[in-house]
């Protein structure tokens, strides 16, 4: 990955619905090279996908929680088991496994604290837990989908 390269998935997880002309434009190289590097960048998995970032507020989702969890289970059914359930409740939009104190954290966003309270009862119906802490967002200091991009060689 050069410096052409860095530019383009900067410009393209900025603005997906750019054209591969101002996107070229933006970037200094004429639109058919262009046009073959993005090719490129999705065949290698560099671009996983091209999406709309929605407005949470605009679809009444305001609340956002962080769920961390601990668990006294650490075998491959459970883990299957939690996988589906996370997977099936559409509030969770992200899940990582931690190393440390908890095991998972979970960034849920729902539209209040009942729609909450119903997200965990449906959560807690379909795994076993041995702790739950749920943390609420008070405010979003900083949100983005864009990575840091290194600068090319």
């Amino acid at each position: 990955m050069d410096s052409f390269d860095s530019k383009i998935l900067d410009q393209l997880q900025r603005d997906a619905s750019l054209s591969v002309a101002k996107i070229a434009d933006r970037i200094g190289l004429s639109p058919t090279p262009c046009w073959r590097r993005i090719q490129r960048l999705e065949k290698e998995g560099f671009i996983e996908r091209r999406v709309a970032v929605l407005n949470p507020e605009k679809l009444d989702l305001g609340l956002t929680v962080f769920v961390m969890i601990k668990t006294d289970k650490h075998n491959q059914a459970w883990l299957d088991r939690f996988q589906a359930a996370t997977q099936a409740l559409d509030e969770i939009i992200e899940v990582n496994r931690l190393a440390g104190e908890y095991d998972y954290l979970l960034k849920v966003i729902t539209r209040d604290n009942q729609s909450f309270d119903a997200f965990y009862k449906r959560l807690i119906s379909r795994i076993e837990l041995s702790n739950v802490t749920s943390c609420f967002s008070m405010e979003h200091v900083k949100r983005t989908h864009a990575l840091p991009l290194p600068s090319g060689q």
